[in-house]
């Protein structure tokens, strides 16, 4: 077993990363009461909705979604979803998010985070994984997700419009995978 994952990030600090459990609701509406509106505004959800949040939870139960957490303590300090399609055309591909507390970031959480979805999305079989990115804005994603191998798979101009209305461009990045890392 794989978790719970103990990891050193900078200046000393410690989490554990763990996959997400059915009593971590709280913990997870206190993390994101933490993540600023306008961070969560690029996110394909409303988190803050308790509806979407019961959505999410059985999209989880029902293994569309997996989910890890990394933890400081009792609480939240990153998060790392694994969305799956299950079915069609593009069952191959997975699409990731991480979302990480503002003073978590730039300390390796979110890298730590990364590797094990790719991970899990090696263990799902999959082939490709994918990130919609927002240029801008998640600039810091961008080149974190190029270190390991993701590229530029397309850019779509003006697409998505920040909390002010302001229009942004959409980066989508992509990895192709393999089935071990040793393939590599």
């Amino acid at each position: 077993m794989r978790y719970p994952k103990e990891c050193v990030l900078k200046e000393c600090v410690e989490a554990v990363i763990r996959p997400l459990e059915p009593g971590d609701r709280p913990l997870l509406q206190a993390f994101y009461n933490q993540i600023p509106e306008s961070d969560r505004w690029f996110m394909n959800h409303d988190v803050m909705d308790t509806t979407i949040m019961d959505e999410w939870f059985e999209a989880v139960d029902r293994g569309s979604v997996c989910v890890i957490l990394a933890m400081c303590g009792e609480a939240v300090v990153g998060q790392g979803s694994l969305y799956l399609q299950g079915f069609g055309a593009t069952s191959h591909v997975g699409r990731f998010r991480i979302v990480v507390l503002p003073e978590f970031r730039q300390m390796r959480l979110g890298t730590w985070l990364l590797l094990d979805l790719i991970q899990l999305a090696m263990d799902q079989g999959l082939e490709m994984l994918q990130a919609d990115l927002v240029a801008g804005v998640e600039d810091g994603a961008i080149e974190a997700v190029q270190k390991f191998d993701f590229f530029k798979f397309a850019e779509l101009k003006d697409y998505v419009k920040d909390i002010h209305g302001n229009r942004q461009d959409l980066v989508v990045m992509v990895k192709r995978l393999h089935k071990e890392w040793s393939d590599f």
